[in-house]
């Protein structure tokens, strides 16, 4: 139903990957409700301090360009553990135990009036099914990072940042297999808050895949026209 709507290789992807790691980091801030600019994010990130930006809120994107990196740079596939690799770098500074599949109820305030979503108490061997059936079955990369993104958010498999952790985690399957980026731009974010509440509630997941599928999958597509010049050395040799 979501054929991949990019095909590139995996070390393409990585590259606009890291091309827009600010955006990427500014973007995802707003699970955490940061309102940090652009240019904030940038000097962040460049390493520096940004006037105006709380120290809570600097660790936020610090954290989250550390997770971006490490799902770029990891030659591992994707598993239940990279999963908890991402969210103890993301959620360092703000969960009870980074890193730890959740042992314990919590509950998540939905907003708009639209009540609260309080998840099942997690069976790791039930995830870890989930998880192996979903990666071995027939279907695109995006449906399957789709899938896996929303089913961890709606699970909260972990104590906090379960969105930030979810939408890493679906962006390392996407990096590693040449599908482009999930990130959804911040002037549909109305839309799609609603949409995720909805899905919490209903546990409907293709409403939110259809809409996410037209509005929130980027990349970049490559075209060769062997009437333009092609580099002549090995760049091995050089190194």
């Amino acid at each position: 139903m979501y054929p991949d709507k990019f095909h590139l290789t995996q070390e393409q992807n990585r590259r606009f990957a890291k091309k827009n790691l600010v955006r990427l980091v500014f973007t995802t801030s707003r699970f955490e409700g940061l309102n940090t600019t652009l240019p904030q994010t940038q000097t962040i990130i460049d390493g520096m301090s940004a006037a105006g930006v709380s120290i809570d809120d600097t660790n936020v994107i610090v954290q989250l360009k550390r997770g971006w990196q490490y799902v770029i740079r990891e030659d591992k596939p994707l598993s239940l553990n990279i999963e908890q690799n991402i969210n103890l770098l993301v959620a360092r500074y703000d969960s009870l135990d980074p890193g730890s599949f959740r042992t314990g109820n919590v509950t998540v305030e939905l907003g708009n009036d639209n009540g609260e979503w309080q998840p099942s108490e997690i069976n790791f061997e039930q995830e870890k099914k989930y998880f192996n059936e979903l990666m071995q079955k027939d279907t695109s990369t995006t449906d399957k990072a789709m899938t896996l993104m929303y089913h961890n958010m709606r699970n909260q498999l972990f104590w906090d940042g379960n969105k930030r952790t979810a939408t890493l985690a679906a962006n390392k399957l996407m990096i590693d297999n040449g599908a482009g980026l999930i990130n959804v731009p911040l002037n549909k974010w109305d839309k799609w808050n609603e949409l995720i509440s909805e899905f919490y509630l209903t546990g409907k997941m293709d409403k939110l895949k259809d809409w996410t599928y037209e509005n929130g999958i980027q990349g970049i597509e490559f075209s060769f026209d062997p009437g333009l010049p092609r580099p002549t050395i090995d760049p091995e040799d050089y190194e």
